[in-house]
């Protein structure tokens, strides 16, 4: 046995066995002189501890961690595992190698027994130079300088350690006489290293960490396929109380054991839980109604911070939440703990209920949706996540490792184990169609690439008619914010092959054959091909406008004359596809000479769909159609929105120059796009430097007219910075807008002593500088 254990052994194996109940919560107004230095036996001659100068801003600045809430605060050190931290400890004595000795006792902060085996407790004691600080899978501890009291120390934490607060108890032993234990006051974080090459979830790219990391803001795609439209969406990772709320939830709603949090595989498929309050009370609470009375609306919300904000105050589900605020709160707690994540949108995207990789839709005899039948829906646009790291857990597959993106979805739509979760997913084992990967390969693999197959129900004991089979229906313009731009990037092509390819088609039977479903029984009722039909949709139609809804009817026929008929359907739907609520149906009959084409138009106005349209104004539209005297039967869907009007932003009298630290007038303008007034108007601001949203109440907009808000802004550093808005009315909801800036700095700080520009990353605090 080595004189340490003997020595010292005693000490943290004690304290293993017989634990100290939690520390308190931080509170800032509390004293923050140093922790107790208690003498465990013998001299007072024993080596005390006075204080313990953490390197703050050091340390911070070193680990990417100084725009935490808690950093600038001072209010607990915030590090990065696999990277050292310095610590400078201050003696009642002059510190004598040949005689002290000195250990660190490292515990996670809320294991009710922490031990070594768990690598939940650790005991390191310091070694002379830091020129090797151990293997990157262990903990590490150097003395970088000693003079007279002080001795500095860095410390490094393996690069698997768990990731969660610590507690840090420093004991000093003379030898053969005693020892004494001082206890940090201070909480330490220690979090995932996308800067480190031995994390798992490393990431070598520079400008896409700064995207997926540092970036607070970003843009989220929502609409339609045909009407894309962003809206800007505050991530906040930083603000106050988001990193120790995201470090709670892993313990408490995601139930992570603590020598499991350092795992980003286990807190990816974790988050996909603990986002949304099915199953575990969690962070948000889905509602896909129009009532939202109790709540906020889904659509008001404009980033996590408020939500994660007010969950961490009540520990309770907060409301409401759709499909992107669950995906904009899991991006928060990503990117707080460290985990390179990016919002993306599917447009067109299959709930498919039966895991059969297909949409099935069923209509009567009357070319009506059966409802009850159609359990699988089609969302105009899906929001989910995708997370950053290497899978060591799938090995190697025929198309290489599955490291890199992983989807993972809050959004409660299926139980997976159980709970209603989705993810990780290896978007490489989606692309390829290996749908029994875990976690939920084959669920995000229907979600962009199932095929849509009308059925014509004529009772429970007559055979399904296959009407159509559409292979193009599904999985359209994957998108996410590009890097360091605001821009879309089109993304479809690393979920799946291009539409109408052999890839495509033969991973998609590929996928067929695993899903151990019966196929044999589809058709396509393609023998006749004389008569086409086809929908055309004008897709930049402005709410408070009228639109049509056009069908063109071809007789490709040179000899015969046919008649078509059926019926037209405009139902407002929700963004989900469901809930339908009809607004106009015009049913018609058409004589087809041979090699002719005529149009069947129906036109909406505004009046007919304005009480019925939900608020993020989407419509089914639909025709159902007939050729007589032959078996030829065509149902079509599509997806339609009307466009809202976008908020504007102007600085001061017709632009002047955002500067750090200066107080400029901002002045948010929006358009009344309806023939009727608005009434009871909100206007909601968020951006850098405004500590709360925002809100501007313009009682009346009359019809024409333009509503406007004007306030004071103090840009809190030089860089780059976005404001964001929202605009709710009585009438009009879910209208919003963003302008993105550039915060030139004040010319006093443009140099610092060493005459150089001084620079980090995205994020910057009051005076210092993109160059």
């Amino acid at each position: 046995m080595s004189t340490w254990y003997r020595n010292y052994a005693p000490v943290w194996i004690q304290r293993w066995l017989h634990p100290a109940p939690p520390p308190r919560p931080f509170n800032p107004f509390r004293s923050t002189r140093p922790g107790p230095d208690l003498a465990n036996a013998g001299s007072s001659a024993v080596l005390g501890v006075q204080r313990v100068d953490l390197c703050l801003q050091d340390n911070h600045d070193e680990h990417h961690t100084s725009h935490f809430a808690a950093a600038s605060f001072k209010e607990a050190l915030i590090v990065r595992r696999g990277e050292p931290f310095r610590l400078r400890i201050h003696f009642n004595r002059d510190y004598s190698p040949s005689k002290d000795a000195i250990s660190f006792i490292f515990s996670v902060a809320d294991d009710v027994k922490p031990s070594p085996g768990h690598g939940t407790l650790m005991a390191l004691v310091p070694h002379d130079g830091i020129d090797y600080l151990g293997d990157a899978l262990e903990w590490g501890a150097g003395i970088e300088a000693h003079e007279g009291q002080t001795l500095t120390v860095l410390v490094k934490p393996p690069v698997s350690c768990p990731v969660t607060e610590w507690r840090l108890d420093i004991d000093t032993k003379l030898l053969g006489d005693g020892s004494r234990s001082y206890q940090v006051p201070l909480p330490i974080y220690v979090l995932f290293n996308p800067w480190c090459p031995d994390d798992q979830v490393y990431l070598a790219n520079r400008e896409q960490r700064k995207e997926y990391v540092m970036h607070d803001t970003t843009l989220i795609w929502r609409g339609s396929y045909n009407r894309l439209r962003p809206s800007v969406w505050k991530i906040g990772q930083f603000e106050r109380d988001v990193l120790e709320c995201s470090l709670k939830l892993l313990g408490t709603v995601g139930r992570i054991p603590p020598a499991y949090r350092g795992d980003p595989v286990r807190v990816a498929r974790a988050l996909s839980a603990l986002v949304n309050s099915v199953d575990d009370d969690g962070v948000l609470l889905g509602n896909w109604s129009e009532d939202f009375s109790g709540g906020t609306a889904p659509t008001k919300w404009t980033g996590s911070a408020e939500i994660l904000q007010e969950f961490h105050r009540t520990q309770r589900s907060v409301k409401f939440a759709q499909c992107w605020n669950f995906s904009g709160v899991l991006a928060t707690i990503s990117r707080a703990l460290g985990i390179p994540s990016r919002i993306i949108t599917c447009y067109s995207s299959a709930h498919d209920t039966q895991a059969s990789l297909t949409v099935d839709v069923f209509i009567d005899a009357n070319n009506k949706k059966l409802d009850a039948e159609t359990t699988d829906s089609i969302w105009n646009y899906h929001v989910w996540n995708e997370l950053w790291m290497q899978r060591p857990d799938l090995g190697i597959g025929q198309y290489g490792p599955y490291d890199g993106w992983q989807a993972v979805d809050a959004t409660p739509q299926e139980a997976s184990d159980n709970m209603y979760r989705v993810g990780p997913a290896a978007v490489l084992a989606v692309k390829h169609g290996e749908i029994l990967r875990p976690f939920d390969c084959g669920f995000v693999y229907s979600e962009v690439n199932a095929d849509k197959l009308y059925w014509r129900y004529n009772g429970p004991s007559q055979p399904l008619k296959l009407l159509r089979k559409d292979t193009l229906a599904i999985g359209h313009l994957i998108s996410t914010k590009a890097v360091l731009k605001w821009e879309r990037e089109d993304i479809t092509d690393t979920y799946k092959y291009a539409e109408r390819t052999e890839e495509e088609r033969n991973f998609m039977l590929k996928a067929l054959k695993q899903s151990r479903h019966a196929f044999s029984r589809y058709y396509l009722n393609d023998s006749f091909n004389e008569v086409e039909f086809s929908m055309e949709l004008k897709d930049d139609i402005k709410i408070g406008e009228n639109f049509s809804v056009v069908l063109k009817v071809s007789n490709k026929s040179e000899e015969r004359v046919h008649l078509a008929t059926g019926q037209l359907n405009c139902d407002a739907v929700l963004y989900t596809g469901v809930g339908a609520q009809e607004v106009k149906v015009m049913g018609f009959e058409v004589d087809l000479k041979p090699q002719t084409t005529e149009y069947v138009r129906m036109e909406v106005t505004f009046d007919e769909y304005f009480e019925k349209l939900s608020s993020q104004a989407s419509f089914q539209i639909s025709a159902a159609c007939k050729v007589r005297d032959t078996d030829y039967d065509y149902y079509a869907q599509d997806d339609f929105r009307v466009r809202k009007p976008d908020i504007k932003f102007q600085f001061g009298n017709g632009d002047v120059p955002v500067v750090a630290q200066q107080e400029v007038d901002v002045i948010v303008r929006l358009e009344n796009p309806l023939p009727i007034p608005l009434h009871k108007g909100l206007f909601t601001i968020e951006g850098p430097g405004i500590s709360q949203p925002l809100k501007f109440k313009i009682s009346e907009i009359p019809v024409g007219g333009t509503a406007a808000a004007t306030f004071k802004y103090l840009p809190p550093y030089a860089g780059r910075g976005t404001l964001l808005g929202k605009f709710v009315a009585k009438e009009l909801d879910d209208v919003d807008g963003y302008r993105h800036y550039e915060i030139e700095p004040r010319p006093e700080d443009l140099l610092q002593p060493n005459g150089n520009l001084r620079s980090s990353n995205i994020i910057r605090r009051r005076t210092d500088i993109i160059p």
